[in-house]
This record gives C-alpha cells, structure tokens and sequence, in this order.
C-alpha cells in the first residue's frame, strides 16, 4: 500500500461535472489500496472573483480580512469534492489548511510555510478516508489564516507529500506536463518526459505557469519527485526531479516568458555608498520582491538605478521608493507597466559560448528592442516590451530548434 499525495488545479475543479470527474480519478487510485491525500485549488476564477468583489468594498482592503476571505475559495472546493467521493460510496474529510497542520509565517498574501503537523491526516488515513486539504492556505501560531500566494496549493501538496513521506507528488492541471515552450503561443512545442529541479525551477520563476517556484524548491529540498500531467486525460505527463540524464543537459531546454513585469527606475541617484542600501532595505520591509536590478556607470558621480517587480506590486513600491529617492537627493522615481520577459533556460548553457549571441540575434532580425538583461548559469532573461513577447518566444523557439526536442 502506497501513500499517493494529488494536487488538482482550479480548471480541474471549476465546475460540478469536473469535480466528479477528479472524484472518479481519486477512486480510482483507492481503489487499488493506497492511501490518498488531495489537495485542491479553488474553482475556476473564484479567486480572482473574490478579489475583484473584495475592491468593490474597499480600495485598500486589509490583508489579513483579505487573506481570510481569499482561503475560503478553496474551502468550498475541498468540501464538494469530499461530497462528491461520498456519492460514489467512499469515505472522504475535508480538511482546511489549518486543519491539516500547515503553519506558515504572517506575511499575510505571500505567508511561507513554517513546518506541516500532518497529525490530523494520518489519524483520517489510519481510518481508512481519502483527506482532501484546501491548497494556499495556513495558519499562524496566533491562529490567523494566512494564504501562500498565487500557485500555492502546488506548493501546500509538495509540502505535504514531504511531511507524509509520499513516493511522489502528482500535480494535476489544464496540460499535460511541461512543455518546451508555452503551446498556446508556440503549436510546435515540445512536451518534456522529464527535467531536473533547476531547469523548472528557473522556468517556473520566469514565467512557466505549470508548477509554482516554491514548490519546485520544496520538491528539491526533500528530493520528493514531482508528476505534472492533466485530470483530462490520461496521457504520460512530465516528472520533475533530481536523476536527469547527463545527455538532456546539452542545450536550451525551453523559453519562459512573463507578461507580470514592471519598471521603477530611480533617475539622478548620487553614486555614493548607501544610497542602493536604503532603497532595497525599505522595500524588503514592505515585503516587496525584487528581480533584475541593473545601476548605469556613474557620470559626474550621478547614476540611474533601475529594478523590476510584479505589476501588483507596483504601485506599493512606488510609494515606498518615491520618499526614499527624495531623501537620497535623487532627481525623479519613474515607472513602466508595459513589459515582459522573455528567458531561454538549460543546464547546457554553463561554460558553453555563443547561447547570448544567438538570443540576441533572434531578437534583433525580428526588431524586438532589449531593454534589460539578467543572467543565471543555466538562464538568459531579456526584458522587453510587452507587446513583442509573443514574437519573441516564437522566434526563439525557432533559434534553438526547440522544436526537435526528443
């Protein structure tokens, strides 16, 4: 008897017909004497429902009310699919996050987990019931609910997979695995039978949509194998882990790309020691994430400073830059929303030349101008405007013939 951790997504979920169809999929897996434990999504768009009605109320609702509203989503998502498997004659709980023992931080809307006390689903395993767990939720040590951010219920099923000692965690969706590049945009990609951790954790962070960061990074951590595939079908999906063979990591593995991209740029800095300290202390207090930061060479001593962040977070982070960059005698703190990046990933990238050369290539025959550039050892990321990262992943897509992967 196997311990089988599932996770499905909101699409999977969205409406009565799919959860008897994840239903059936979950009594299929009992059915062969292992010990189920689901974690879901809410349904459909009710989170992005739930905050559009939550700014109807108030502009600037609190974040913990926030938190507290958004985790009720998957609250009626757990409890339906546990309703649903009871129809058909198996025994299921629903079980909150709080209920299931995940314990996060209090950064409400970004809470990291703390430690899982999965006490409570073994109990329900030992009694012979399928737990299904609201994903994207916890609690705090005062007892006030927290939310993990969008993705999180990936991350609240690696997370328990690890604390229960599953075999692997199998993520469920709308695709059937990882795919070279995104097949919406690109018809010729390239579904992978399998990636290391690194390659999908550097896609997962620039932009593939199939598997949140955090959970990639928990899957590494405790080397809990990690199954993406579709409820819809049930074709082989992509399996995320450590044991990747030495000849896939030979060259650019996929294109990433991300449309939630924006610029605050700091004109007029003086190049003085200090000045980067002050603005990046205040926005890591805010509980603002920063990606590329990229400082001009000082002229007379004066410098531009330049950093992106998430469009939602824009507009906090310009009210906390602004003050700062008046205090340090900068000129003006300007912004722009209409960006994306666009990035090539692969382990084959390090210590092999001519990867950069021939981004920036494709990117130049098809008059896409590049305004920031950031760099990892198995990742190249161009920030470019937003209207061009379609063209942009397609030709380089072409470049590096993803189309030929396997």
């Amino acid at each position: 008897m196997a311990l089988i951790v599932q996770k499905y997504g909101g699409t999977s979920v969205a409406d009565a017909g799919r959860i008897k169809n994840v239903a059936r999929r979950i009594a299929q897996v009992k059915d062969k004497g292992d010990q189920v434990v689901v974690v879901v999504s809410a349904m459909g768009d009710t989170t992005d429902e739930l905050i559009k009605l939550a700014y109807q109320i108030n502009d600037r609702p609190d974040e913990r009310e926030l938190d507290v509203l958004l985790s009720t989503g998957e609250i009626v998502s757990s409890t339906l699919l546990a309703m649903a498997l009871e129809a058909m004659g198996y025994e299921a709980i629903s079980l909150s996050g709080a209920q299931a023992g995940i314990r996060t931080d209090a950064t409400y809307s970004r809470a990291r987990i703390m430690r899982v006390d999965p006490e409570r689903i073994v109990k329900e395993l030992d009694k012979g019931n399928i737990v299904i767990v609201a994903g994207f939720q916890g609690i705090t040590d005062e007892m006030d609910i927290t939310t993990l951010g969008r993705g999180g219920s990936d991350t609240t099923a690696v997370a328990l997979a690890a604390s229960l000692g599953a075999g692997v965690c199998q993520i469920y969706t709308d695709v059937e695995g990882v795919y070279t590049a995104d097949p919406r945009l690109v018809p010729e990609a390239q579904k992978l039978p399998e990636i290391g951790y690194e390659e999908m954790l550097e896609l997962a962070t620039y932009g593939a949509r199939v598997m949140h960061p955090r959970a990639v990074e928990l899957g590494e951590l405790f080397n809990v194998p990690v199954l993406v595939a579709s409820s819809f079908s049930d074709n082989p999906g992509t399996l995320i882990h450590g044991g990747v063979s030495m000849e896939v990591r030979n060259k650019v593995r996929g294109i990433a790309h991300d449309l939630d991209v924006a610029k605050i740029t700091v004109v007029g800095v003086p190049d003085r020691p200090g000045t980067a300290a002050s603005i990046f202390e205040s926005l890591a207090k805010a509980n603002i994430s920063i990606d590329t930061i990229v400082q001009n060479a000082s002229i007379n001593n004066i410098t531009d400073l330049t950093f992106t962040v998430a469009r939602s977070q824009l507009r906090k982070a310009m009210e906390v830059a602004k003050p700062i960059a008046e205090s340090i005698g900068a000129r003006e703190c300007v912004s722009d929303s209409r960006l994306g990046k666009v990035s090539i990933i692969g382990t084959g990238m390090q210590n092999t030349p001519g990867f950069a050369a021939r981004m920036f290539r494709a990117l130049s025959e098809h008059g896409i101008n590049i305004q920031l550039i950031t760099t990892s050892e198995i990742r190249i990321t161009c920030i470019i405007d937003e209207a061009r990262v379609k063209d942009a992943v397609r030709a380089l897509h072409r470049a590096f013939e993803l189309e030929k992967e396997g």
